[in-house]
């Protein structure tokens, strides 16, 4: 039987009729007000404690996460500053094709392919650990632990329009808990933001995928211990569950390279979320930049403990690359508000310019090396082809004075045309990690200073081209001898060919790349991906079993976007990491200026 319905009671509108008399007030409604209070009261307490405690160092257990919620590539990312506010300030970009070039859109889908063999062939055979190894088909866990590959590559899979990889990637970080499975737990600070941090930022911008900056949050608050020295520059290592920290090989010294290369993941990451944490850490290194007297350089290391340079060693290659870079970045990607960046990026940028740039007397190679007591060493790295890059960067993007203009747009040509020399000069057709160059008959004094020539040849008229511009052809005598002869898949001339596309629109450098990647796929793909090559000037090659995981995040995904006609990552609109992690250009709010000491005005 079903249950008696209650009887309905009527009261009509109009009666003025009081309450029973035997309902008081002091009863049954005022018991249910104060047990309601209480359950309101004991929830606010709960959710307050949880909500407002200080962060603790301890195993991070994800919530579960539900794939197929991002299947869309056209999901617009988060709005970018310069969409609705007319031109942007600066030199305008050379006009692109309108319609796309089946040549180079064959080209990118090779490039697309390249991707697919070398992340598969790390998926099934190396996954979890960080990296694959490309001739025995097993991983190998070099960087933390964590699954490095995954994270590097995630947001070359975003670009390439690879959805179902993607969402395999973003599954297996959503449960990522940030344990490492070696005993000695400890992390390098400095490759754990450019790579892990960065990566998740990157898909982050791109995809809209709120569990990246929720996972990038997570880390971020246990790498911040790693600042927590006596001059605020980042320890060596960190061990993310503890907040311990401890020196590296450096002892108590800091490589300038990792002392200014967290600013732009650190400072977008404070954007995202108001942790004020993180930009008052990054920027206090750099408040110690900006007081370094106006005539001295930025030298490789710093000692951790008082803040100040420990040599004389003045470099563009692997102790100081991406400080460089990052200088000129953070201007970019804060919509040029940080005006102290811009100041020390030209006076290092111009400080490089006057006194590392190198000239071969015979092929007019011109080169950047490094000296130390102002004696230069005239090595030439690969790492160091990234410059060519930054310089270009600078040019499309600094509104400099025409004399100033032009000079950063030779020194750009014509560094890229001695990395791509080194390139053309093998036999594989793969670059040497590292040359010694030959200055010959300039090698006293200063004779074989770029700056020098260029000015004798601006006094006779600049008849020809500036030194150092121009073809070069492949040479038997190269006018450098190889000191490290290894291919390590690395991504900086691809780089520079990149950014010298873009900005300038000349194909040269997209056919340039196109000659290096089937070198690539000649030479160095393997079975289960790609391998580093032990010697670039022998055939057949020997392997090395090794595929790092920026192949992925750097090497291809230069490659793909130089070969693309559609300028999928507009120079104005993102600023690329060190690790080839695209960040979008923000605009600090007004606030965020008021509390960051930051100008308003600007």
């Amino acid at each position: 039987m079903l249950p008696a319905r209650r009887p309905r009671i009527w009261v009509d509108p109009e009666s003025a009729a009081l309450p029973p008399a035997s309902v008081p007030f002091i009863g049954r409604p005022l018991l249910r007000w104060i047990t309601w209070a209480a359950i309101s009261l004991v929830l606010v307490l709960v959710f307050g404690i949880f909500r407002f405690q200080t962060p603790e160092h301890h195993a991070y257990v994800p919530p579960p996460y539900i794939p197929g919620q991002h299947k869309s590539r056209l999901r617009p990312p988060p709005p970018l500053p310069w969409k609705h506010q007319g031109p942007r300030p600066g030199p305008s970009s050379p006009e692109r094709p309108t319609v796309t070039d089946p040549k180079w859109s064959a080209r990118a889908d090779k490039v697309k392919q390249a991707f697919v063999h070398a992340y598969d062939g790390y998926r099934q055979h190396a996954l979890p650990d960080d990296e694959l190894r490309p001739i025995s088909g097993t991983g190998i866990n070099n960087l933390n632990g964590w699954g490095l590959t995954v994270f590097d590559a995630l947001d070359t899979m975003w670009v390439m329009g690879l959805n179902d990889t993607f969402d395999d990637a973003l599954e297996i970080i959503a449960g990522s808990t940030f344990i490492s499975p070696r005993s000695d737990r400890f992390v390098p600070f400095f490759e754990t933001v450019i790579r892990y941090l960065g990566g998740m930022l990157s898909a982050y911008a791109l995809s809209g995928e709120t569990v990246l900056l929720a996972r990038a949050d997570d880390l971020a608050v246990m790498l911040l211990p790693a600042f927590d020295t006596t001059s605020g520059f980042p320890m060596y290592a960190v061990d993310p569950q503890t907040g311990q920290i401890r020196a590296g090989w450096n002892g108590d010294n800091v490589l300038w390279s990792e002392a200014l290369s967290n600013q732009l993941e650190f400072k977008y990451l404070a954007h995202l979320t108001g942790r004020a944490d993180y930009f008052e850490k990054t920027e206090h290194i750099m408040r110690q930049m900006y007081d370094v007297p106006p005539d001295d350089i930025y030298p490789t290391l710093w000692d951790i403990e008082t803040g100040r340079s420990s040599n004389d060693v003045f470099s563009v290659g692997a102790f100081a690359d991406s400080a460089h870079e990052y200088l000129l970045k953070q201007w970019l990607l804060t919509s040029q508000s940080e005006l102290k960046t811009r100041e020390i990026y030209l006076r290092s940028i111009n400080a490089v310019i006057n006194n590392l740039l190198y000239l071969t007397p015979k092929r007019q190679l011109l080169y950047v090396t490094d000296t130390r007591d102002s004696i230069p060493s005239h090595t030439f790295e690969h790492l160091s082809c990234f410059f060519p890059g930054l310089l270009a960067l600078g040019v499309h993007t600094l509104n400099l004075p025409p004399k100033e203009r032009e000079l950063h747009s030779w020194a750009a040509e014509g560094l890229a045309r001695t990395c791509w020399a080194t390139y053309l000069d093998t036999e594989t057709g793969l670059g040497p990690d590292e040359v010694q160059m030959l200055p010959g008959v300039w090698n006293e004094g200063e004779k074989g200073l770029w700056i020098k020539h260029l000015g004798e040849w601006e006094k006779k008229g600049r008849q020809g081209n500036p030194p150092g511009i121009g073809e070069v052809e492949k040479a038997e005598e190269k006018e450098y001898i190889m000191k490290k002869q290894k291919y390590l898949l690395r991504p900086e001339t691809l780089e520079s060919f990149y950014i010298l596309w873009r900005t300038t629109g000349q194909e040269i450098w997209r056919e340039r790349g196109w000659t290096i990647f089937e070198a690539i796929e000649r030479h160095a793909r393997t079975e289960y991906g790609y391998a580093n090559v032990d010697h670039v000037d022998r055939l057949p090659v020997e392997h090395i079993d090794e595929m790092p995981s920026w192949f992925l995040a750097e090497t291809l995904k230069y490659l793909y976007l130089l070969f693309t006609d559609e300028d999928l990552l507009p120079l104005d609109e993102w600023v690329f990491n060190t690790e080839a992690h695209p960040l979008p250009i923000f605009k600090w709010k007004k606030w965020e200026k008021e509390k960051y000491g930051i100008p308003v005005t600007v």
